[in-house]
C-alpha cells in the first residue's frame, strides 16, 4: 500500500493551512498511532516553515516550494524541495543548542525535526535545487 501525493505552493507560511490539510490524505486510512500522526504533520510544518524563512528567505513569494509524501506500509517519507543556498545540515544540527538553553530561537526547528525524524537529510537535487527530507517510521 504505496500513497503518493504531490503539492507545490508559494513561499509564504499562509499557505501553512493548505499544505497541512493535503497532508490529512496521508492518513486514510488512519494511523494506529495518533502520536505518531502528530509527530509527521510536525515535521511537515516545521520543515516547511524552515524553507520559507530561511532557505527562500531572499527570494520572490511566488518562489515554489514543491512538497512530496508517500506512505509506505510501515513508515512515511516527506521531501520539501526548494531554491535555497547550500547549508550543511549535520554541522548546523551540532552548533545549535539544546532546547533548555536555546532561548533566541534560532535553530529550534531544526533540533525538533531532528529529535522527531527517523531520518534527517538536506541534499541537493537537479536544478540547482535543495531538498529536506525525512522518514519517520510508524
Amino acid at each position: 500500500m504505496n500513497k503518493k501525493i504531490h503539492l507545490k505552493v508559494n513561499t509564504d507560511l499562509t499557505a501553512s493551512p493548505q499544505v497541512l490539510s493535503w497532508f490529512e490524505q496521508m492518513n486514510q486510512p488512519p494511523i494506529p498511532d495518533k502520536e505518531i500522526w502528530w509527530q509527521c504533520q510536525t515535521l511537515l510544518m516545521e520543515g516547511f516553515t524552515n524553507i520559507v524563512e530561511h532557505a527562500h528567505r531572499n527570494l520572490p513569494i511566488e518562489t515554489p516550494i514543491e512538497i512530496e509524501a508517500v506512505r509506505f506500509e510501515e513508515y512515511i517519507e516527506i521531501r520539501i524541495c526548494c531554491q535555497g543556498e547550500p547549508f550543511d545540515l549535520e554541522q548546523k544540527l551540532r552548533q545549535t543548542t539544546e532546547f533548555e538553553e536555546n532561548d533566541q530561537g534560532r535553530g529550534r526547528g531544526l533540533k525538533i525535526m531532528s529529535t522527531i525524524a527517523d531520518k534527517l537529510s538536506y541534499e541537493p537535487i537537479a536544478d540547482n535545487r535543495y531538498c529536506l527530507f525525512f522518514i519517520k517510521y510508524y
